[in-house]
């Protein structure tokens, strides 16, 4: 018995040392980072694909006999052959094409249950590659709940691999899976679909060519593919097929002359196989009908309705950033206070005193204490995902966007650009044309990043902590500066389009995905991520430049100076005097000027120099709030610095300019060019002191103050 166990552990151990890769692939929208994490247990990490800049996932699990497997989540596709830089990504990886990914072993093709022809179209092509397969039937319950039932055992047979049913976002079928990816893998046979005679006498010739060629067997999809293509010579060059291109472009040419809507009528003959193969496997219970979502579209889509919705759900997003992350944000500020207290009277004064205080506290702890309005941000942007609506303010933003000359895909971009501007640009990959996506990529960083909000939150707290409905007028502040992004967005798209990327309108295909039910656990992730994000970033980039913003303001030290005369004899004091005359027409001081320049490394890196420098001018009976010694600087003639003019000004400055150099670095990998990179940063910044200038100037004017 001893010795049996023995073996069993042997066993086990060989097992375990193996490390399959599979590859997760399907439709946009199908549920593949749901299952992705239901196979994973959220055990992933992030990878970048050389030279791209785009992200992929790679986690590990075990099958239910201990084998190790890696899986890889592709970008959504709708078929292998690609329209779009992600698009392209999935194709080569699964193809093997790539040198810094490994050929998968297997791939596990996810599709909508309750979209089953559609979703089936891509599969089709994935098991033309005569590759290991297994289809994951997710959404079932959706499937259910319209009255249809469907039979994976007669798909199964059909399509010869194996068929599982699965509910991703309950983990419901994945223990089967497991099952399925260790014991059924391998197919018995090859799947294979008739192609219409006039594709496959072509098809059959070139194979001819390349028998000849001594090149051997080519899969008979990858030369569909290549068929189908309108630029045979990019997809063969993208197949690793040179030899093929031109074969295949006078067998297009010959085909064009018998039949002038060959592609439409071959893609359309495939879904009528689909159909036909799919048909004896799924049942009728009931009428389909989408139910409460079509109850629910007819206001949430409507075109008056829709937008007074849609501005309800940003103005209560808006609300509950300052309302839910007040509280948290003032215990933060507290402690950090309090922290700062205990170092004071802890360390004797000095250098390393003041470094720890003024540099890292008052640097760092500055920024950190918006993390909790930052968080709530996200947790509103993934809720409204997480349910489907964002796809509906998608379809309402459609007509406007078009209007300005942008493509509907723009959208994607826009909105993960109010995240952070630099997944927003690698966003844009999903656009097909290149002058869209480059159109997009330059005025995506005007959408107001999260690193925006800390500035815009301090400077509300400059100008409404005495007010006696602060969290009101803030939330309606911070509400107006993203419109003002979008609509600088807006602007300049109209503006390019019709001088630098004039062309053809292009429009958006939209399907309105049913609403579901939030998942929490997804949304807490997605929360946890950003906040590690947010402070690893705090404790590197910020504290460093925190540090080095430190010893500028208060060195070279001088006997006999106080300490406003210090600052302003400090080297950041001399900088920020150098450039006080270009910024005075906006109302900025030197002190400001100095913010700015630092706000180049990261944008909230402006609140962290304003603590750098004002808690430097601290009492010594108490630390005072930044807000509150920001707002007694005075000019020499006894004005305030930060009067409301000031405050706006700075504001609309934040909300036009491109204050982030992770972000030109991107644009230069994505465009492939400085040129690009260089234009948007110049043309972002000289529109934001225009606007800057021109709302302080126009200010004094009237009169304010």
């Amino acid at each position: 018995m001893a010795l049996l166990k023995k073996d069993e552990r042997v066993f086990k151990s060989e097992v375990a040392s193996k490390l399959f890769t599979f590859a997760l692939v399907g439709n946009p929208n199908s549920g593949k980072t749901t299952l992705f994490n239901a196979l994973t247990g959220l055990r992933q990490k992030i990878a970048n694909y050389p030279g791209v800049t785009i992200e992929k996932k790679v986690g590990i699990f075990y099958t239910l006999y201990g084998e190790k497997c890696q899986l890889i989540d592709l970008p959504g596709t709708y078929s292998l052959l690609p329209n779009s830089p992600d698009e392209k990504i999935t194709t080569e990886v699964l193809l093997g094409l790539r040198e810094d990914t490994p050929k998968p072993d297997g791939i596990i093709c996810i599709v909508d249950a309750s979209n089953l022809e559609r979703s089936l179209y891509l599969v089709s092509q994935i098991l033309e590659l005569d590759r290991p397969v297994v289809i994951v039937l997710n959404m079932i319950d959706e499937l259910a709940a319209k009255g249809w039932e469907v039979d994976c055992r007669i798909l199964s047979q059909k399509f010869n691999c194996p068929v599982v049913p699965c509910q991703a976002n309950k983990k419901s079928g994945v223990v089967q899976l497991k099952t399925v990816l260790s014991k059924e893998i391998a197919r018995s046979k090859p799947f294979v679909l008739n192609y219409p005679d006039f594709i496959d006498e072509e098809i059959t010739a070139i194979e001819n060519q390349s028998e000849i060629q001594g090149i051997g067997p080519i899969s008979r999809i990858m030369l569909l593919l290549l068929l189908l293509s309108p630029d045979p010579e990019t997809t063969a060059k993208l197949f690793r097929m040179d030899f093929l291109i031109q074969p295949i472009q006078r067998a297009q040419e010959k085909i064009g002359k018998l039949k002038p809507n060959w592609r439409d009528a071959v893609v359309r003959e495939r879904f009528l196989t689909l159909q036909y193969l799919v048909k004896g496997a799924v049942k009728k219970g009931g009428h389909l009908s989408r139910g409460l979502s079509d109850l629910i579209d007819r206001y949430v889509a409507h075109p008056v309705w829709g937008w007074l919705i849609f501005s309800m759900a940003m103005a209560l997003m808006f609300l509950a950033v300052f309302g839910m992350g007040s509280y948290p944000k003032d215990l933060i500020d507290e402690g950090m206070r309090a922290i700062s207290e205990k170092f004071q009277a802890v360390f004797p004064p000095g250098e390393l005193r003041d470094l720890i205080c003024q540099g890292i506290i008052g640097g760092a702890g500055n920024v950190v204490v918006f993390l909790p309005q930052i968080l709530v941000l996200f947790f509103f942007i993934g809720l409204l995902e997480d349910t489907g609506y964002m796809a509906r303010a998608a379809f309402l933003m459609d007509k406007l966007m078009n209007a300005v000359g942008l493509h509907g895909k723009s959208f994607l971009p826009l909105l993960s650009s109010h995240a952070c501007a630099i997944p927003g640009i690698l966003a844009a990959r999903t656009i097909d044309n290149p002058k869209d996506r480059l159109l997009t990529i330059l005025i995506a960083p005007f959408a107001s990043c999260s690193a925006r909000l800390p500035v815009y939150v301090l400077m509300c707290g400059v100008l409404f902590s005495q007010h006696s409905h602060p969290v009101l007028w803030s939330s309606f502040t911070i509400f107006f500066l993203y419109i003002l992004g979008i609509g600088g967005a807006f602007f300049f798209a109209w503006l390019f389009k019709k001088t630098l990327f004039k062309g053809k309108q292009s429009f958006l295909l939209l399907e309105l995905p049913p609403y579901r039910r939030p998942s929490i656990k997804s949304i807490g992730l997605q929360m946890y991520e950003r906040a590690l994000a947010f402070l690893k970033r705090a404790g590197t980039i910020i504290v460093s430049v925190s540090i080095l913003l430190w010893f500028l303001t208060s060195h070279p030290k001088l006997p006999g100076e106080s300490s406003s005369q210090a600052l302003s004899h400090s080297f950041a004091g001399r900088i920020g005097h150098f450039i006080e005359p270009i910024i005075k027409p906006l109302g900025f001081n030197w002190k400001i000027g100095v913010g700015l320049l630092s706000a180049q490394a990261a944008r909230e890196m402006f609140v962290s120099t304003m603590g750098v420098i004002y808690t430097g001018e601290e009492t010594k009976e108490n630390i005072l709030p930044l807000a509150q010694a920001m707002r007694k600087d005075k000019w020499p003639d006894g004005k305030e610095v930060f009067s409301p003019l000031c405050c706006f000004s700075l504001m609309i400055y934040f909300a036009f300019s491109l204050q982030c150099l992770s972000t030109v670095a991107v644009v230069r990998r994505e465009t492939g060019s400085w040129k690009w990179a260089l234009f948007q940063f110049a043309y972002m910044t000289s529109f934001a002191y225009f606007c800057a200038f021109l709302f302080y100037q126009i200010g004094l004017l009237l009169g304010f103050s």
